[in-house]
């Protein structure tokens, strides 16, 4: 479903993302790890034409994505939550929810499936998302991403800043979305053990490159854990 060959990206003359290349496939959860300022979020942001990449390819369902917008990627189908969530903290929950329908056409409802896999976002739809605590905002921005109902599912570090059993729930809905087989997850994550549960391949990244990949299932036994620690 998606696929990213040979990239590379500059900020100014730093060599940030270099000759890069990962695949994310229907059904299943693929984890991007590696510590701070490996080009992680960069690698995101190029994905999503947030910044631009200087050579290789990126590829959404077979067809290009060099020279499209973010809005145009939205709509082809990617749904992206941004590291830090980005809500809009005076909208209300139910408003920002309809934010995420902006690539729609017309009035599009809000999906009521979103309030199943958050319940709380309905006890909550009258209340400006400034109102909610962490976890709720990351719920509020991961059900966002979700409500024009994206083929592929990208989530910058969504455990970040977020109480256990929040991280809970949102693990169990990312492996429910990948057990449909109609989605692909694109995962980056520093939290190994909840890469880990989830991961069905892998990817780490070092100094903007890729330096392991493989199956989740074998990420303890190929090392994975110390080459992330920090």
């Amino acid at each position: 479903m998606l696929s990213i060959q040979n990239i590379h990206q500059y900020y100014g003359g730093s060599h940030i993302l270099r000759d890069v290349s990962l695949e994310a496939k229907p059904g299943q959860v693929t984890v991007v790890l590696g510590r701070n300022g490996v080009g992680k979020t960069t690698l995101l942001k190029s994905l999503m034409g947030l910044v631009p990449i200087k050579s290789g390819t990126i590829a959404f369902e077979g067809r290009p994505l060099q020279g499209r917008t973010p809005y145009e990627r939205a709509r082809a189908g990617i749904g992206f939550v941004p590291q830090g969530r980005e809500i809009f903290a005076r909208l209300t929950v139910e408003e920002n929810l309809r934010m995420g329908l902006a690539t729609q056409p017309g009035r599009t409802p809000v999906p009521a499936e979103l309030y199943e896999l958050f319940p709380v976002l309905r006890q909550m739809l009258h209340r400006r998302g400034g109102d909610l605590s962490g976890g709720q905002q990351q719920q509020l921005a991961i059900a966002r991403a979700l409500a024009a109902k994206p083929r592929l599912l990208v989530l910058d570090e969504p455990t970040e800043g977020i109480q256990p059993s929040i991280i809970k729930d949102i693990g169990r809905v990312i492996r429910m979305l990948a057990q449909r087989g109609d989605m692909a997850i694109l995962l980056v994550e520093q939290y190994y053990d909840f890469a880990q549960e989830l991961a069905d391949a892998y990817v780490v990244m070092e100094r903007g490159e890729v330096v392991a990949r493989g199956a989740g299932k074998d990420m303890e036994r190929d090392g994975v854990r110390q080459r992330v620690a920090i």
